[in-house]
């Protein structure tokens, strides 16, 4: 890795509804509020420093996405115990897109998608 790069800050998911998001992936998943831009963006956090920034749309139009289609595909969280995980978002709701599968690199992952429809995994390894 050069040595001016230190990892991947965040990444971003542009919405209609930033509070209602955010709100979500606090209840759901248990991110932290960090940060709030006045009438638009949130920064949350997960304990390991993980950060995801929440951001308002500029109403281009959403295209249909499946984990194999062009540019960016998911975002991946990385679970102690996969099974653990699965009963307890399944109390939350979720609904999977896929059963669970074996992770490229080893470990297992399972999909399922936030109110929005953006793609997440969570992966075990």
């Amino acid at each position: 890795m050069p040595d001016f790069l230190t990892g991947v800050d965040h990444p971003a998911i542009a919405t209609g509804n930033v509070a209602g998001l955010c709100t979500w992936y606090i209840d759901t998943l248990g991110f932290e509020k960090k940060a709030e831009v006045a009438g638009g963006a949130w920064l949350l956090g997960l304990a390991d420093g993980t950060y995801l920034e929440i951001m308002p749309e500029d109403g281009s139009p959403r295209p249909a996405r499946s984990v194999f289609t062009a540019g960016l595909s998911h975002l991946a969280l990385r679970v102690k115990n996969l099974d653990t995980a699965i009963s307890t978002l399944e109390k939350s709701g979720i609904t999977w897109t896929n059963e669970i599968s074996p992770a490229v690199g080893g470990g297992r992952l399972r999909n399922f998608c936030d109110p929005e429809g953006n793609i997440l995994q969570i992966v075990e390894r």
